[in-house]
C-alpha cells in the first residue's frame, strides 16, 4: 500500500503499511511482519453546533385558493412581433386551436393552445414587439 522510513533515535526504517482495517495494521518493518494496533484521538471539531428552539405551530393555518389568475399563461418561444390575433376575451378553446400568429427570425409561426379553456386576457395586439417568455395571452 503506502512505504514510509522512520529514523528513531538515529536508526532508520523502512515501513510498508500492507493491510489496514478498523484500528488493525498490517506493517512491514526493514522485512519482517507485525500485526499492530492503532490508537487514534477523536478530533474535536471547530464549528459551532447551532441548537434551535422548536417554533410553536398554528394549528387554525388554513390555504386559500385564489378565484382569479392564470392557470395557463401563454409565453412567447422566441422574440419577434405579433401579426395577427385570432382570439378574444371570453372564447372557448380546444387544444390545438391557433391562438395567434408571430413572426420570428422571418417566419410566421402559429401560437396553438396547449390545452383545453378559456381565454381570460389577451395581453397583447398586432404589431406588438415580444422578447421570449413574455405573457401573450392568460387562459382558464
Amino acid at each position: 500500500m503506502k512505504q514510509f522510513k522512520f529514523t528513531i533515535s538515529g536508526n532508520t526504517y523502512d515501513v510498508e503499511i500492507k493491510q489496514f482495517e478498523d484500528n488493525l495494521a498490517r506493517i512491514e518493518v526493514n522485512g519482517t511482519t507485525y500485526e499492530v494496533e492503532v490508537h487514534t484521538e477523536k478530533k474535536k471539531t471547530k464549528t459551532p453546533t447551532i441548537v434551535r428552539s422548536e417554533l410553536p405551530i398554528k394549528e387554525d393555518r388554513k390555504i386559500e385558493k385564489k378565484e382569479s389568475g392564470s392557470s395557463a399563461p401563454v409565453l412567447a418561444p422566441l422574440p419577434g412581433s405579433i401579426i395577427e390575433i385570432y382570439v378574444k376575451p371570453g372564447d372557448k378553446v380546444k387544444k390545438g386551436d391557433k391562438l395567434l400568429m408571430m413572426e420570428a427570425m422571418k417566419m410566421e409561426n402559429n401560437i396553438l393552445a396547449e390545452k383545453d379553456g378559456v381565454i381570460e386576457s389577451v395581453r397583447v395586439s398586432a404589431g406588438t414587439n415580444v422578447l421570449q417568455g413574455d405573457l401573450l395571452i392568460e387562459m382558464v
